[in-house]
C-alpha cells in the first residue's frame, strides 16, 4: 500500500492488541513478530493503550537489533492529545519501543482536545524527527471532513477503522471518502477477534482455496485497493498462516456468497469500534 508520502508499506502487517498482558506469553509473541518479519509482514501495529504500554515493551523487546527492518505504528490515547500531552506519551512510546521514531503515530480516537493542537503536536515530532507520519484511528467520514479543515492536515497519512466481514458498515460512506481523498486506510480486526470463523460460507470459501477460514477472511479484506491490514497472531504459525492470505485470489461465486453470508450496508451506518 502507497502511503500520500509516496512509501510504500506491506498491506499484511501485525497487530499487537492484547500482547504484553501475560508475561507467560511475551516468548510467544516475540517469536510471532519475528516471524512476521521473516515473513515480510514487516508493518507492526502497537498503541500506548495495549497493556498499559506492555505491547510496545514486547515490540521493543522483538525489534532489539532489527528495528530498522520494521515499519512501526503507534497510538496517542485521546486523554492524552493535547499539544504538550501528545508530545510527552511519544517520548513514553519511544521510551517503551526502545527507539529514536515512530513511523506513524496516530490519534486513537476523537477525544476532547481540539484537533488543531492534535496535529500541531504531529507536526512538531516530525521535525524533531521522533515520528516520521501521523494519521487517526477510529474516524468516520465526517471526522475526516472536519480534520480537512485544520491547518497542516495536508500531512494525514491514514484513517485506521474496525472493517471485516462482519463489520462493513465503512463500505457505504467512508471508504469512497477515502478513495476521493486517496488516503490510505488500515483495517483492524480483520477476523471479528475469531468470531466469524465457524461461518459456514467462510468455511466453504476457505476449503475451496485450501487455506483456514482466516486466512480466507484476510483475502477478503485485502482485496480492497489502497488498504491494509493488521491482524494479530500469538505464534509463528498463526503468522505463517495469516500469510498464506497473500495467496488467495477469491473468484466472483466467493465474494458473492460473502456477500449472502455477510450482507454489505445498504445505508449509513455508525462507525464501529472494537
Amino acid at each position: 500500500m502507497t502511503l500520500p508520502s509516496g512509501e510504500s508499506i506491506p498491506v499484511l502487517g501485525q497487530g499487537t492488541w492484547g500482547w504484553g498482558e501475560d508475561p507467560g506469553r511475551r516468548g510467544d509473541e516475540v517469536a510471532a513478530l519475528h516471524a512476521g518479519l521473516e515473513l515480510g509482514m514487516t508493518l507492526v501495529d502497537t498503541a500506548e493503550m495495549y497493556a498499559d504500554g506492555g505491547a510496545e515493551e514486547v515490540v521493543g523487546e522483538a525489534l532489539a537489533g532489527r528495528r530498522d527492518e520494521a515499519f512501526v505504528v503507534s497510538k496517542v490515547l485521546p486523554s492524552h492529545a493535547s499539544r504538550s500531552g501528545t508530545i510527552a506519551a511519544c517520548e513514553r512510546s519511544l521510551k517503551r519501543l526502545g527507539t529514536d521514531r515512530i513511523d506513524l503515530y496516530l490519534l486513537h480516537w476523537q477525544g476532547r482536545y481540539p484537533l488543531e493542537d492534535t496535529v500541531a503536536a504531529f507536526h512538531q515530532l516530525v521535525e524533531d524527527g521522533k515520528i516520521r507520519y501521523w494519521g487517526v484511528s477510529n474516524f468516520d467520514h465526517r471526522a475526516l471532513a472536519e480534520l480537512q479543515d485544520v491547518p497542516g492536515s495536508s500531512g494525514l497519512a491514514t484513517d485506521q477503522v474496525l472493517y471485516n466481514l462482519s463489520r462493513r458498515g465503512p463500505e457505504y460512506d467512508l471508504l469512497p471518502w477515502c478513495a476521493d481523498h486517496q488516503l490510505p486506510v488500515m483495517a483492524y480486526s480483520p477476523i471479528e477477534q475469531g468470531r466469524i470463523l465457524d461461518d459456514t460460507t467462510l468455511n466453504d470459501v476457505a476449503a475451496r482455496h485450501s487455506v483456514s477460514p482466516a486466512a480466507a477472511a484476510l483475502a477478503w479484506v485485502l482485496r480492497r485497493d489502497s488498504l491494509c491490514t493488521i491482524p494479530k497472531a500469538s505464534s509463528p504459525q498463526h503468522v505463517r498462516d495469516n500469510a498464506t492470505a497473500l495467496d488467495v485470489q477469491l473468484t466472483r461465486e466467493d465474494l458473492d456468497a460473502l456477500d449472502r453470508a455477510f450482507p454489505p450496508p445498504s445505508g449509513p451506518r455508525p462507525l464501529e469500534m472494537l
